[in-house]
This record gives structure tokens, C-alpha cells and sequence, in this order.
């Protein structure tokens, strides 16, 4: 998706610091980190959001949760959040399915 700012990371146009690349999903911190530790896990293929998963791209989804899991240990985070926001109203504002990993701090329930 020409347009879209993770699509442009991924193809190399926007500088990121990574922290995973597979074939299927990116990982990279976030440039307005909410956390000590804050990255972002990404799929390679663009999906909008969450409403968007189907049975046909599902198992992508799962791939990214099994990087964070890998992620998660070679930081050596014991404890920390995952977040995806779907849609405008919920504080998306990149359309690109993504995952926000937060550690390092208390998070406090419920959020926002």
C-alpha cells in the first residue's frame, strides 16, 4: 500500500531500529515509546486492522504473537502488554495492523 507508513518501513523508504525481521512479521521500537520498552510487531503483508483477519490471514496474526513471545525473552521481559488498537475511535492512526509491546513500568487498568 503505497500511502501506508509501516508498508514504507518495510520496504526500507522510512529509517526504523529493528529489533526482529522474519519472513512474515517486522518488529521495531516506537518513535514515541509509552514505556521503557516500546516496539512495535508489524506483518509483512499489509492487513488495516484487526476487523480486517480472516481464516485466510489469520495465522499470520498468531506468527506475530509467537515473535513477540521470542522477542519478549531475548529482552528478558518478565512481564509486559500487548495492544492493538482497531479503528479511529479506539486511537488507531496507522492503518496497518500492528502490535504495541510495552514493558518495563506498572500499567494500570483500565487503560486510556
Amino acid at each position: 500500500m503505497k500511502d501506508c507508513i509501516f508498508c514504507k518501513i518495510l520496504s526500507g523508504e522510512i529509517p526504523s531500529k529493528k529489533v526482529f525481521e522474519d519472513d512474515l512479521c517486522y518488529a521495531f521500537y516506537d518513535l514515541d515509546p509509552q514505556a521503557p520498552t516500546h516496539f512495535l510487531v508489524i506483518p509483512k503483508e499489509h492487513i488495516a486492522s484487526a476487523a480486517e483477519v480472516t481464516d485466510n490471514n489469520s495465522a499470520i496474526v498468531g506468527h506475530c504473537f509467537a515473535a513477540i513471545a521470542k522477542i519478549a525473552r531475548e529482552l528478558g521481559l518478565e512481564s509486559y502488554r500487548v495492544v492493538s488498537n482497531c479503528g479511529e475511535q479506539a486511537g488507531q492512526s496507522v492503518f496497518h495492523l500492528h502490535f504495541h509491546v510495552l514493558a518495563g513500568r506498572d500499567m494500570t487498568w483500565p487503560p486510556g
